[in-house]
């Protein structure tokens, strides 16, 4: 009778020490069938590991048929001990099986409760403990990664085997009760093992996790009825499998995978370097980690290199490891090549510890027709996948730059984000796209998804949105419009705007209406530039925005704060699609409607401020009508929280009605100058957060145009103005000289804000008394006289110099500079103030 022969090889998932001493046992035990820990619906993929197209890091991905959300991955390595075991028996024409709890019980929609995934004793970090060891990782790199040893390989798994066992068997009696999920794994393990020695096998290594290897010990079998009562009337479902490109960093712990690592990329380099030259693997780590630093131009000269490799060894026989392991080897590049910063470890962490390699899988390997579709496209449009990240910028003026963007529209459309939009930079056409590109794993499972609403990408997308549309409101309806234009699908466009036009006929929220009519103005506008049809769209603008412009007085009636937000973000929008436009039969009922609106002084604050600064932009509103219904707003009557909202709502954009009118400025000043302190210390918030919206170039020239006075010569700010815009921003600082120059040549009406402000800015004056008096002793000099620097004007935010007469008169060789310094917007060197 002949002798059957199983021996477990318990492993630790993804361990180069675990997957070379695998294959020195497979070597030594030299087998007749290798099983392998995964479910047995991954056994057709094995024909595809000798594929030399085939290159890890892959993951075997298994999916229910009629619903590919409930999935599975099974990730490889090049040094995962599995993918070591496949290749191993693959090259010597050695069967290979899977060997786990069928895929077709665990991804059942109705699996029972008892099924659910357990808690595990934690093997390692016990066995760590009881080692003297505070760190699991360090242990396990001690005891299985890094040791060469000699001898048999079989024994040190026997020897694992055993103590995983005892650990298990403390668990137990601390855990009495059954847990059955792994119970039934381990029921289906033995009774793959028992069919194959059934069919004749001999000899079988079973490669699993170390916590399986005591209950595959084959003296401890139990009875067969007893694993074929556990694994009894289960649930079944249909399943699918195939390869899919993995990536380093879904093999993180941190990527939430249960049998992850921490740090791939440095067990990718050691398994790999262990093989050419052990005594390399620390210089060719520092090479690669000088690489990534170069890369991102920081320095990494060849002699710090050096360094830093002696200071690695150094510390491992310091702390009496048998060789530098990763803690030796980031401490060694924190200090000698990062020089103690922690900016630049993070970024070597993330491009060489972790690694950012992308896996390959070649094409004839069975994929859902969605996902078959994408590569062709991918190679069509010469856009690759990586799962570093990029950042691209598109010409849609090209057919190649069309293509691309439409393929990366159509896969957001589909939950599929490889590429996020960003700003494209210095340009203001309309013809380029920024992107920033990243490729998932996970989105292998979206695309199973979608093939059941489509073969292609682009019949997905479609049907995707049209399933959208179906339940979208107003306002997203107005966004699917736009996003057919940009994925260029025309028959999702028809679809959307169906559904537009029905929702539009029974909708009564004159808000929603004019929210939904800034993308449509986008589609209008834009859509020749990818060669889209718009006529039905700019016939349904017309129809929106009539009915916003009618019904936008009453929508704006009785509005709260948070309801205004909403309003004013509304006419904003509506607004920017009317103005994109240039349509008069769209331009002229919406301005009627703004004019209702901003003559009302019913409505909120935020709504009104903010009409009525639209309309003068557009010119349809007088300055000296703006400047009166500022005023009327900002009278002392007014409250102050009411007078601040319509102030917010009137500023909001740039400051060009600052500086280019002098009574709305004066108006301002005198609003600020009046309010009680109490009630300034409330609204300063909102004042705030009004000027910071403003870029530094407006707020400096704002400042210089208060700090100089009106054209107008017959007023200037107040102190309590000054007060306020010091509060509000930072770089009004630098003109507080200009401005005391002036309020001496302008008293009066001034004079109430000027002692209040005097009397609030006594006591910090007596605060940092005893600081100037002590900066005046350092500056005597030997015979008790203090050292004078010369007088110089007085410098503002980044450098400016306030161009006022007063300064230019006593200072009349710094013409040039100021000229130099002028206002915003004007040349370097053109003429300054006289």
């Amino acid at each position: 009778m002949t002798t059957r022969v199983l021996v477990p090889l318990g492993v630790r998932h993804h361990g180069p020490g675990s997957a070379r001493a695998v294959r020195a046992a497979l070597e030594e035990l030299r087998p007749d069938l290798v099983v392998v820990e995964g479910c047995p619906e991954l056994d057709p993929l094995v024909a595809h590991v000798a594929d030399p197209g085939l290159v890890p890091p892959v993951a075997g991905l298994v999916y229910a048929a009629d619903d590919p959300r409930r999935a599975s991955f099974y990730p490889f390595a090049a040094f995962s001990p599995e993918w070591v075991a496949l290749r191993w028996a693959v090259a010597r024409d050695v069967a290979v099986r899977f060997a786990d709890l069928p895929a077709v019980h665990q991804l059942a929609p109705d699996a029972p409760e008892d099924a659910r995934p357990a808690t595990y004793p934690d093997v390692i970090g016990t066995l760590a403990r009881t080692a003297g060891y505070d760190d699991p990782e360090r242990w396990w790199e001690d005891a299985v990664e890094l040791p060469d040893t000699t001898g048999s390989v079989l024994d040190r798994f026997a020897l694992l085997r055993e103590a995983v066992t005892e650990v298990r068997d403390a668990h137990r009696a601390e855990h009495p009760a059954e847990d059955l999920e792994n119970a039934r794994r381990e029921a289906a393990m033995r009774r793959v093992v028992r069919a194959a020695f059934k069919e004749g096998h001999a000899r079988v290594a079973f490669v699993c996790g170390a916590f399986h290897a005591p209950a595959l010990h084959l003296p401890d079998f139990p009875a067969a009825a007893h694993d074929n009562r556990l694994l009894a009337r289960l649930p079944r479902t249909k399943v699918a499998v195939t390869w899919v490109p993995w990536t380093h960093g879904r093999l993180q712990h941190a990527s939430g995978y249960g049998a992850g690592v921490g740090s791939p990329g440095w067990y990718d380099h050691l398994f790999t370097w262990a093989d050419r030259d052990r005594d390399g693997v620390v210089p060719a780590w520092m090479v690669a980690v000088a690489r990534a630093l170069r890369t991102a131009q920081v320095d990494a000269p060849p002699a710090s290199l050096v360094e830093a490799t002696r200071l690695a060894d150094e510390l491992a026989r310091m702390r009496g490891r048998p060789s530098a392991g990763l803690a030796e080897l980031q401490d060694a590049v924190l200090t000698v090549l990062c020089e103690g910063s922690r900016v630049p470890l993070q970024l070597v962490e993330e491009q060489v510890v972790v690694g950012q390699r992308l896996g390959e899988v070649p094409e004839h390997v069975p994929m859902a027709p969605v996902a078959a579709d994408l590569v062709r496209q991918q190679r069509a449009v010469r856009l690759k996948p990586s799962a570093s990240l990029t950042e691209t910028v598109l010409d849609l003026r090209t057919p190649n730059g069309r293509a691309r963007s439409a393929l990366l529209h159509r896969l957001r459309l589909l939950g599929i984000p490889w590429g996020t939009p960003i700003d494209a930079g210095r340009s203001t056409g309309t013809f380029k796209e920024g992107w920033r590109l990243q490729w998932d794993p996970g989105f292998a499972v979206a695309l199973v998804d979608a093939g059941l609403r489509g073969t292609t990408v682009a019949d997905a997308a479609a049907r995707t949105v049209a399933e959208d549309a179906a339940v979208a409101d107003l306002p997203a309806l107005s966004d699917l419009v736009e996003a057919c234009l940009l994925a260029d699908l025309p028959a999702g466009l028809t679809a959307v705007v169906d559904a537009l036009a029905e929702r539009t006929t029974h909708q009564h929220d004159a808000l929603a209406l004019a929210a939904s009519v800034g993308p449509l103005a986008r589609t209008r506008r834009y859509g020749d530039v990818r060669g889209a049809d718009t006529t039905r769209v700019a016939d349904l603008l017309g129809t929106v925005v009539v009915r916003a412009s009618v019904g936008l007085r009453a929508a704006c009636a009785s509005l709260d704060d948070d309801a205004a937000a909403r309003a004013r973000h509304a006419i904003e929008t509506c607004d920017e699609g009317v103005t994109l436009l240039d349509d008069d039969g769209l331009r002229r009922p919406w301005q009627e409607a703004l004019v209702a609106l901003a003559a009302d002084e019913a409505v909120h604050g935020s709504v009104g401020g903010r009409a009525n600064r639209l309309l003068l932009d557009a010119g349809v509103v007088l300055p000296s009508t703006a400047a009166e219904r500022m005023a009327r707003r900002l009278s002392p009557a007014a409250p102050a929280p009411a007078a601040a909202a319509w102030l917010d709502g009137f500023l909001a954009g740039d400051a060009a009605v600052l500086l280019h009118d002098d009574d709305l400025l004066r108006i301002l000043d005198d609003w600020m100058a009046g309010t009680a302190d109490a009630v300034f210390d409330d609204l300063l918030p909102l004042l705030r957060r009004t000027f910071a919206r403003f870029s530094s170039a407006e707020r400096r020239a704002v400042a210089r145009g208060w700090a100089t006075g009106p054209r107008v010569p017959a007023h200037a700010p107040s102190l309590s103005t000054s007060r306020a815009l010091a509060r509000c921003w930072p770089g009004w600082r630098g003109c507080s000289g200009v401005l005391s120059r002036e309020r001496a040549r302008c008293p009066g009406p001034v004079a109430a804000g000027a002692r209040r402000a005097g009397r609030r800015g006594a006591g910090e004056r007596r605060r940092r008394g005893g600081a100037v008096g002590r900066r005046r002793e350092a500056g005597r000099g030997a015979g008790g006289a203090v050292r004078r620097a010369p007088r110089l004007p007085r410098r503002g935010p980044r450098g400016f110099v306030p161009a006022g007469r007063p300064l230019v008169g006593r200072h009349p060789h710094l013409l040039p500079q100021l000229r130099g310094a002028g206002a915003p917007g004007r040349r370097h060197g053109a003429p300054g103030p006289a």
